[in-house]
């Protein structure tokens, strides 16, 4: 299988990390997607299909001025604190196909220090 573009090579990856990983009642997932302006992430309950926290880049309260590793580090203090008061502390950390490096690595290892466990 040839995926020439790079948005099919990431979705080709988040596939297969997403065989291995799912969020349940007890761990939901923690997934990140990256656009090229905003960053999102959010706490999902994959066994009931639903979305319990979330916090984006798009919110006008998140967004921080600076950089984009900012941003990201923003966003994830933001949806571990909303977790956190939903009584959610373990996820499991889904990175979207992502690299663990730069945006991605600044918003797990924001949330972590805001109180989540993965």
């Amino acid at each position: 299988m040839s995926i020439t573009d790079r948005d099919g090579a990431r979705q080709h990856r988040h596939r297969r990390v997403r065989r291995r990983v799912a969020g349940t009642a007890e761990r939901p997932r923690l997934c990140v997607y990256r656009s090229l302006r905003h960053v999102y992430a959010q706490v999902v309950d994959d066994s009931s299909g639903r979305t319990l926290v979330a916090a984006s880049t798009a919110e006008g309260q998140v967004s921080p001025k600076g950089s984009n590793k900012a941003s990201a580090a923003a966003v994830g203090t933001a949806v571990a604190e909303r977790a956190v008061a939903a009584g959610v502390r373990r996820v499991v950390f889904d990175r979207g196909g992502y690299l663990y490096h730069g945006r991605v690595q600044a918003l797990a290892d924001a949330a972590r220090a805001a109180g989540l466990e993965f």
